[in-house]
């Protein structure tokens, strides 16, 4: 999990799975197979080429978060870099193609089927006959049974960080001969397919010491096209050589190099030649981009160029960017020309000091002059050399979502969530963030699956549609009305809202008040968001939305709302709750007047990341705030650090507001079901919520998850996890937004590397053009 901005890295989806009884659960309709899924929203940007246009050679210096703290994918405190080494040196049985489906990896795995289902499911894996580790060791059953035994969670001295599928395994075996694994499971599991991805040697995951220590530091064995030559953890530096016992299609590139830059100083760490490929920040593309122009005179084609529209933020960062670029001919004027220029400055700066006497004023303004002539020069030279990168874009598999903490205050009514959830304009949300970007900017309409995954399809319509008219509806039967007697409340008493810490987690703010926190509907004084938002009095019928989604060739499993208590709810297509009592009238004034209730209005603590790189979430959070003003509804914008944000808050349960990212995977019903699963009371007496943070769940979801995991059929499972999200919508826990983007900032001429989409990077076809090629054009557009 992460939100824009800063990185989780023990936040994966793992955890151990609990074992439920399948109870019945009322038919929900699925929707219709493939076509459900259609293709990504954005297509990946790689600049392809094929391997004869690859020269022969070279490093990649590719930026990374930080060193890994461990090696071992399986510990929970592996991270993004922790996997780009597991994908280069490791075996995979199973990659993911574009659209996000895992497809048979032909360099270890010549196939894999279920060859029994009765009595026990078996899977037979027939491994390809050249594949080695690199002490020429065959990769075989030996290495399969080791990981299971590992992984399966009846040795406690492993210290895993999730056991999910291993669990299920009842042993593993030799085939036929030596290339054969036959795995046989002792309950039924759809996901086997997500299994042995990586697979580490048998000298890993054969003892508790060498998984828990021995893989942290370094990796002795591989199997991948490039090996693990060092762990520089004082330089910040992997190094990645390629593995001379690989069979497979030969590395074209001679090393990688994984380098640890922040994400703030990755913009000059590629203008100092220090890197030739890194994830970036809006603003960053944004530079970059600009740096091509003033070159060429003209903008960079294709996928490298973003849009001219920004946010506030990010057109700030472009502004600033454009002055620095003009003036990256400084080195070319005369010395009379720069001594001006220094002297305006001076002059500028000393301005603000009135008292200096003027002897002191004239050296200041000298010293002052100088200094700023040679900041000028140097951002000048930056701004050339960012001249030869591109920047690569695509939509990341993950999407940014708006969590509501249900465990107590106003949200554990779910009349209020799906209240606020009946508030937002999602499509506006989603362009907020991608438009500027020149990304298509569509709302993500599953919890469980984007567009392009097999088992997506737009499940919003179970919870409904854009509606603030209902939403108004919806709180009043909660007994929420305007214009209510508020009682005055101590300094230290919160309104209605979850508990938490204000003071002395937030930071420092420039909003009245000064301590991160600004109450958005005390002011009176409506920002430009939430002007614009008012133009409209229809409050974006229903049925706009609904064209939104029909454009987008999604559809609505419109049965998931009528079928939850056995009741028929006909023509709105919503939940029970979803609308308000037939006959209940929208409060007058709802949109001018704040709510109150029992004395307290309702007001929710919304906790926002305030580090450099959550602009974008920021810009989200703001528009969400004036869309819930019109309801009725406060927000106590509170801004937290990054290193709190997770820990102190989402964990902990401390907001009732919050945006962060899950990622999507191609194993729903295993990934998700531990996100979303019912909490329960734990054996110390508190709630166990697994990785569900807002604290919403259901029983039938959790039915659900099971039988979609426990069914070989792949159109039944696929079909069992869109009613499950239909669910999901319907509890109004989480509402998806917008799939995030990803940019990449890449040397001019690196092809089949940068922004990969789904798709899992092909390492071994990763490398520079050579003299006088092309990549193919691939630019990232709409479906």
């Amino acid at each position: 999990m992460s939100h824009d901005g800063v990185g989780l890295r023990a936040v994966m989806r793992s955890a151990a799975f609990l074992t439920a009884g399948v109870l019945a659960v009322p038919a929900l309709a699925a929707c219709s197979a493939d076509d459900e899924a259609d293709k990504p929203t954005a297509v990946q940007d790689i600049a392809p080429a094929s391997r004869d246009l690859v020269a022969d050679g070279g490093t990649l210096r590719w930026a990374v978060d930080a060193v890994p703290e461990t090696l071992n994918a399986f510990q929970a405190d592996a991270d993004a870099a922790t996997s780009r080494v597991a994908g280069a040196v490791l075996p995979s049985m199973y990659r993911l193609d574009a659209n996000g489906r895992p497809q048979i990896n032909p360099d270890y795995l010549e196939s894999a089927k279920v060859v029994d289902t009765e009595p026990k499911q078996v899977v037979v894996y027939k491994l390809n006959q050249q594949a080695v580790w690199s002490d020429g060791r065959e990769i075989g059953a030996a290495d399969f049974a080791a990981q299971w035994r590992a992984l399966s969670g009846k040795d406690s001295a492993y210290w895993t960080a999730r056991n999910a599928g291993y669990d299920r395994i009842e042993k593993i075996e030799r085939g036929k001969n030596n290339l054969e694994v036959r795995v046989t499971f002792s309950r039924p599991y759809a996901d086997w397919k997500a299994l042995f991805s990586p697979l580490y040697p048998k000298d890993v995951m054969g003892t508790a010491d060498s998984f828990n220590d021995a893989a942290r530091r370094k990796l002795k064995t591989t199997a991948g096209p490039f090996a693990v030559k060092q762990v520089d953890r004082k330089g910040g530096e992997v190094r990645l050589t390629r593995n001379p016992r690989w069979w497979g299609r030969p590395s074209k590139l001679a090393e990688i190099d994984l380098v640890a830059v922040a994400r703030d100083k990755r913009a000059t760490a590629l203008a100092e030649g220090k890197l030739d490929l890194a994830e970036i920040d809006p603003a960053e593309a944004e530079r970059i981009t600009l740096a091509a122009r003033h070159k060429d005179g003209a903008p960079l084609q294709g996928a490298s160029a973003t849009s001219e529209k920004h946010t506030a933020g990010a057109k700030s960062e472009k502004d600033d960017s454009g002055q620095k670029g003009e003036k990256s001919k400084s080195g070319e004027k005369s010395e009379s020309e720069k001594d001006k220029a220094a002297e305006e400055d001076g002059k500028a700066a000393a301005d603000e000091k009135d008292e200096k006497d003027e002897s002191g004023e004239k050296g200041e303004k000298g010293a002052a002059g100088a200094k700023g002539s040679e900041a000028k020069a140097k951002e000048a030279r930056l701004q050339s050399a960012l001249s030869g990168f591109v920047v690569r874009k695509s939509l990341e598999p993950a999407y940014t979502q708006l969590a509501l903490n249900g465990s107590e205050g106003p949200l554990a009514d779910e009349r209020v969530r799906r209240a606020v959830a009946r508030a937002l304009d999602r499509k506006e949300l989603a362009r907020v963030v991608l438009q500027p970007l020149g990304l298509p900017a569509e709302p993500v309409g599953s919890h469980l699956a984007l567009a392009g995954q097999a088992a997506y399809a737009d499940n919003s319509g179970a919870l409904g549609s854009q509606d603030a008219a209902e939403a108004r509806a919806l709180l009043a039967d909660a007994g929420w009305v305007p214009g209510g007697p508020i009682t005055e409340q101590k300094k230290t008493e919160k309104a209605a809202g979850s508990k938490g810490k204000k003071k002395q987690d937030t930071d420092e703010d420039d909003r009245p008040g000064g301590d991160g926190t600004y109450i958005v509907g005390e002011d009176d004084k409506p920002s430009e968001a939430g002007r614009e938002l008012a133009q409209d009095p229809k409050d974006h019928p229903r049925k706009q939305e609904q064209q939104v989604g029909a454009k987008s060739g999604r559809r609505t499993d419109e049965q998931a709302a009528r079928h939850l208590d056995g009741r028929q709810y006909a023509q709105q297509g919503g939940v029970p709750g979803a609308y308000a009592p037939k006959g209940t009238a929208a409060p007058a004034g709802a949109a001018a007047n704040a709510l109150a209730k029992d004395g307290k209005p309702l007001t929710l603590r919304f906790v926002l990341p305030s580090g450099p790189g959550s602009e974008s979430v920021r810009a989200v959070a703001d528009r969400i705030a004036r869309m819930l003003q019109r309801i009725g509804i406060r927000t106590d914008i509170s801004k937290v650090s990054d290193e709190s944000y997770f820990k102190d808050h989402i964990a902990s349960g401390q907001y009732d507001l919050a945006l962060y990212s899950w990622p999507a995977s191609a194993f729903p019903a295993t990934d998700a079901r531990p996100i979303y699963a019912k909490p329960v009371p734990a054996a110390d007496g508190s709630l166990s919520v697994e990785q569900n943070y807002t604290r919403v769940g259901t029983d039938q979801v959790d039915q659900l998850f099971d039988q979609a995991l426990s069914t070989l059929d792949e159109d039944e499972a696929r079909s069992l996890v869109r009613k499950a999200d239909a669910r999901i919508w319907a509890a109004a826990g989480s509402i998806p937004l917008y799939q995030r983007p990803q940019l990449a900032a890449a040397r001019v001429g690196l092809a089949n590397t940068g922004a990969f989409g789904f798709q899992t990077p092909v390492y071994e076809d990763m490398g520079f053009l050579k003299k006088g090629a092309h990549p193919s054009a691939s630019p990232s557009k709409s479906r």
